[in-house]
């Protein structure tokens, strides 16, 4: 996939390996900054697909008690509620052997999300930065975190020069607002990683810049490394 800008991509028979391995290469580099500033950072997204992941990861024995998770987005819900990203990491990596470390979410007991943006934004500003490493996933219209195609923020969303690392943004073809990193935000990390599975989404970022999906705007920069894990 030269086309697409990406500096790398891994490429795996099945999701078994790819989460083993993700998970390991994840691992490598939280340690190492650990070693090298005395804590990490990590911003993981939702969905079904990060799950094996998460659990490999909830069973490293790793410092989780010097890490930070960070949601790279969240639908503004309880955060109890079935649909929140805050919930899942919870249940899925913050267990086991990472049952100390700090999840930072971005939903805030606001009843409206543009009411908790100010606070949201407060508590992302608070972490260390570059983030050790930011995990993406992918719809299948080309959105990651939540900058979705027919948001009427989505310039505003990917505009790299934005001091704004939290915004609210209503992706219109999906339910519930959302509060999501900034491009800007994302790209302020050592590392992207795209994580990806099956043959239709690989098609999707295959396209992805040729068809304008917001996703083309992590795989056409050259700031941060980018790399894509696919498994079918």
């Amino acid at each position: 996939m030269e086309e697409t800008g990406m500096n790398d991509q891994k490429n795996y028979p099945d999701q078994d390996q790819l989460n083993r391995e993700l998970a390991a290469h994840i691992c490598d580099v939280l340690s190492a900054d650990i070693e090298k500033t005395g804590s990490a950072s990590l911003a993981v997204s939702g969905g079904n697909t990060p799950k094996g992941l998460f659990r490999c990861l909830s069973m490293s024995e790793i410092s989780w008690e010097k890490i930070t998770i960070v949601l790279v987005d969240e639908r503004w819900v309880d955060t109890q509620s079935p649909d929140s990203n805050e919930r899942l990491v919870r249940e899925h990596l913050a267990q086991n052997a990472a049952l100390e470390t700090l999840v930072v979410g971005l939903k805030t007991d606001h009843q409206r999300a543009e009411e908790g943006l100010r606070e949201a934004q407060q508590r992302i500003s608070l972490l260390t930065k570059p983030f050790t490493a930011v995990i993406l996933g992918m719809g299948g219209d080309g959105h990651t975190a939540s900058w979705f195609p027919k948001a009427q923020n989505l310039k505003n969303l990917l505009d790299p020069e934005t001091t704004d690392e939290v915004a609210i943004t209503d992706p219109v073809t999906a339910p519930h607002k959302r509060a999501t990193l900034t491009l800007s935000a994302v790209l302020n990390s050592r590392e992207i990683i795209v994580h990806i599975t099956g043959d239709e989404k690989r098609a999707v970022i295959e396209s992805a810049q040729d068809n304008g999906y917001p996703i083309a705007a992590i795989l056409e920069q050259s700031k941060t490394p980018v790399t894509l894990w696919w498994a079918p």
